[in-house]
């Protein structure tokens, strides 16, 4: 990276390997690591074991595959130290946690979780593994805090295939968004202040992500389809159906974040639904809204359920629905900087330790990056950059 000061760079690399040192019981095992995460960090063409090996000055890549397939360390306890760190470095009240997939294509079979199977990667059906990634987002930064491994049923109905590929025998089928939400709640039990979940509509469809944010007391702005039936005033309808029905006034332009370009500008109009009854008292806790993003050059219309504390206004979930960019940003950047699809690793346990210590990687950078921002202006970040006069109060139409 250009331009770093290699000074703070050593000081906060030292900071976080002292951080993770005592989950590693052996000293070797602990300096594999550290060369490890330096190769996923350094100018290496292409991050797998050999080329790291060669790059932290190893005669062979024997040690650091080791240090995948079979030394004795957990990267369950590597992913708590992640978070505390992520925590400490990035945190803020008003933090937000994106829940989304990402494939990684392959060939072969043996692979853990390897199948046929859909992935925005390719953008298509493909020959792949799936990881569910948990990312947080907050104005110092974003960087991934939590990862796992989907098994498609073809895997979990296989014992033979599940054991040769160290797949743990109490390890079942889930669904990726039983895999999300046990993330969230992990993630909420551990501290890491959320304010806020995001997710695409493969996650937003499904109810039981919404009912635990609200059972948690999380606000969440999350995409659903057209087809998505919602309780309004009227009773129950399509999301899209409402949406038609919004007058022309209820229309407003607000940014969802800044993009590579600029303000990514679009048009907004929200609506209040009937009230939700809080879970520890009889009295309303906050309110959940339909929400829908119209495109200024196509016209297309993206729909979005929400629950927002009262006092909430249209801007302010424009700006939460356009967070759940920062996952996209944070699987770009942990694949072209520190390897997190480079990996050669075949079994189960060989995928968590490799894709935890990538995000160890790419955390340290997203740290050294808030480090820097932190020593000049903060940018402007402006949610509405064109108000209507007919708006209310909070930006909202009736629905």
């Amino acid at each position: 990276m250009a331009g770093v000061d290699v000074e703070a760079w050593t000081a906060e690399l030292e900071s976080l390997f002292a951080r993770v040192a005592p989950r590693f019981g052996r000293v070797e095992v602990r300096r594999r690591m550290q060369d490890y995460v330096r190769g996923l960090l350094g100018p290496v063409g292409r991050k797998n074991s050999w080329q790291v090996a060669e790059y932290a000055g190893h005669g062979t890549p024997d040690g650091l595959q080791r240090l995948l397939n079979s030394s004795t360390w957990d990267p369950d306890l590597i992913r708590d130290d992640l978070r505390a760190y992520v925590t400490d470095r990035l945190g803020d009240p008003g933090g937000v946690l994106i829940l989304d997939d990402t494939g990684f294509v392959k060939k072969g079979r043996v692979s853990a979780g390897v199948s046929r199977q859909y992935t925005g990667t390719s953008g298509k059906v493909d020959n792949c593994q799936i990881g569910v990634f948990a990312a947080y987002a907050s104005p110092r930064g974003r960087a991934l805090v939590d990862r796992e491994l989907y098994l498609p049923k073809c895997w979990t109905e296989d014992p033979a295939r599940c054991a040769a590929a160290k797949v743990p025998t109490d390890r079942g089928f889930a669904t990726k968004n039983e895999l999300g939400r046990a993330m969230l709640a992990r993630n909420l039990d551990a501290g890491l202040p959320v304010a806020w979940v995001a997710a695409d509509e493969a996650y937003g469809q499904e109810w039981k992500l919404r009912r635990l944010c609200e059972e948690r007391g999380v606000g969440y702005v999350l995409a659903v389809p057209k087809s998505q039936q919602v309780r309004s005033s009227a009773g129950m309808r399509r999301i899209d159906t409402l949406v038609d029905h919004a007058p022309p006034e209820a229309w407003e332009r607000h940014t969802a974040g800044e993009g590579a370009k600029g303000p990514r500008l679009y048009d907004w109009a929200g609506a209040v639904l009937p009230p939700v009854i809080d879970f520890d008292e009889d009295k309303p806790a906050a309110q959940r809204w339909l929400l829908a993003r119209r495109s200024l050059e196509s016209g297309e219309i993206a729909y979005y359920l929400a629950y927002a504390p009262h006092g909430t206004t249209v801007p302010e979930l424009a700006r939460i629905a356009g967070t759940r960019w920062a996952i996209e940003e944070c699987f770009q950047a942990a694949k072209n900087e520190t390897g997190l699809d480079e990996y050669e690793v075949r079994r189960y346990p060989g995928w968590y330790r490799h894709i935890t210590l990538a995000m160890l990687a790419h955390a340290f950078l997203a740290a050294l990056a808030a480090q820097a921002a932190e020593k000049g202006e903060p940018p402007n970040k402006t949610t509405n950059t064109h108000p209507s006069p007919w708006a209310r109060s909070d930006g909202s139409w009736h629905a």
